[in-house]
């Protein structure tokens, strides 16, 4: 799962056309109003639950959460993701093998990943009892009795060596790296979540059972529910799935991320006729207070392609990129508000320069009434394809659990976004978005003035 483009997390680079949306808004008009109810509970061994009752497809989905993300690797950078690539890889006695088919014999499917935050493993099956119990009962074997064999580790280490190596050939991936090392400094979020060749040559076959045993634990877990399921067998579910696992410990809170001290210009040199530039800060945290109203407004500025005020000011009137945007990652702590293009590296500085008049503008008048009607219209009318699918639900519930979001969030989103006013934006952006004070990370090609 990737819930980086998703509504809840507030990215905006995807969206439908100025005149497509509102004749969808018409067509999905009910849709909002009938999004089902969420039930929670918590299992006597400490998991949060959230479920949906989803009856006209004959499917489950159930997803496993743990804050045991990247911020976890403290100083053992790529151990979060590697612990979680090698959950299926062996359980319970069974190789990979075993486990593949075993899915494949009930038409069922194990997916697992990581971001900065959390960890997940997740199960889509049929929901017929004899497809959805032998598929449940492995998934909660490989959740719960992962072996990590041997020479399967050191399979997966010699595979993130050579994922990084491949990295280092990209300059997305440069950029990407650099900027997260300068916007969060000693802060956890700073850690890259595929590692350095040295922490993923380092890691050891115990320590990821030691990461396993410390923070895949009931405690720590946010178990999501989807599907054609009644509210008793979800529960009995859950209560297996949370039963399966140690009670452990919750995961230690994470510090705050602080505020840039000055603005920053980061080079790194890469043979390139084009170069790759993000701009950015610590952004907002889940829940932020000023979340909707930031919401609104990055759509308008770099948020909804290409009718967005960047990509008009730098790709449409100046032909200095074909992509530039703007975007929030909201996360447990501040996520970063990242804005950034490609270009020719003897336009980067012109295009650098307009970015940065363009944000600095919209933060000083903030949007047009216009503006603001048309991202409304856009996102409102949106938002039912986002929540249209099985799928897509089981995400956004595994986000309101783990955020500890309010259980209408999703019914009350389009409200939120209608009640956003054209001061509520400025009023914001004046006061969290410092074009001085942030961090420029450039990769390309050197030029006369690079440091």
């Amino acid at each position: 799962m990737s819930v980086k483009y998703g509504v809840v997390t507030g990215i905006c680079r995807h969206y439908l056309s100025l005149v497509v949306v509102p004749a969808l808004a018409l067509m999905f008009s009910g849709v909002v109003q009938a999004l089902p109810d969420i039930e929670s509970w918590t299992t006597e061994a400490g998991s949060r639950v959230l479920f949906v009752a989803a009856h006209e497809l004959p499917m489950v989905d159930v997803r496993v959460v743990f804050d045991a993300g990247g911020a976890r690797d403290a100083k053992q950078p790529g151990i979060a993701r590697l612990t979680n690539a090698m959950l299926d890889q062996g359980a319970a006695g069974l190789d990979a093998n075993a486990i593949a088919q075993g899915l494949e014999q009930q038409g069922a499917e194990i997916s697992n990943g990581v971001d900065r935050d959390m960890a997940w493993l997740s199960l889509r099956s049929l929901s017929d009892k004899q497809q959805l119990e032998p598929s449940f009962a492995l998934f909660r074997k490989v959740l719960s009795r992962a072996d990590f064999p041997e020479e399967d580790f050191r399979r997966s280490q010699r595979l993130s060596l050579v994922a990084l190596e491949y990295q280092e050939q990209k300059p997305a991936s440069l950029s990407d790296k650099a900027f997260y090392k300068h916007v969060y400094g000693e802060h956890p979020y700073a850690s890259n979540l595929a590692g350095t060749r040295e922490s993923i040559s380092a890691l050891t076959r115990d320590e990821l059972i030691a990461f396993y045993q410390r923070y895949y634990v009931s405690t720590n877990a946010v178990i999501v529910l989807v599907g054609d399921l009644s509210t008793r067998q979800a529960k009995r579910m859950a209560d297996e799935l949370s039963a399966d696992l140690p009670r452990g410990k919750p995961a230690a809170k994470l510090p705050p991320v602080a505020d840039l001290p000055r603005g920053e210009q980061v080079f790194v040199e890469y043979p390139s006729s084009q170069s790759h530039v993000l701009m950015g800060a610590p952004g907002v945290i889940r829940g932020d207070p000023d979340y909707f109203a930031l919401y609104v407004g990055n759509f308008i500025l770099g948020g909804s392609g290409l009718v967005s005020r960047i990509s008009d000011e730098i790709r449409e009137k100046r032909g200095l990129s074909y992509s530039a945007y703007s975007y929030f990652v909201p996360l447990r702590k501040r996520g970063p508000y990242t804005l950034g293009f490609q270009t020719r590296t003897d336009q980067r500085e012109e295009a650098l320069q307009v970015l940065r008049d363009t944000v600095q503008t919209f933060v000083d008048e903030g949007p047009t009434e216009a503006e603001l009607t048309s991202a409304k219209n856009n996102i409102v009318g949106g938002f039912p394809l986002r929540v249209a699918s099985n799928s897509k639900i089981t995400e956004y519930l595994a986000v309101i659990g783990f955020y500890d979001l309010p259980l209408d969030y999703l019914s009350a989103f389009p409200g939120k976004i209608k009640a956003v006013t054209t001061g509520q934006i400025r009023d914001a952006y004046q006061r969290r978005v410092k074009v001085d004070d942030m961090v420029t990370v450039i990769v390309g090609a050197a030029d006369d003035g690079d440091t």
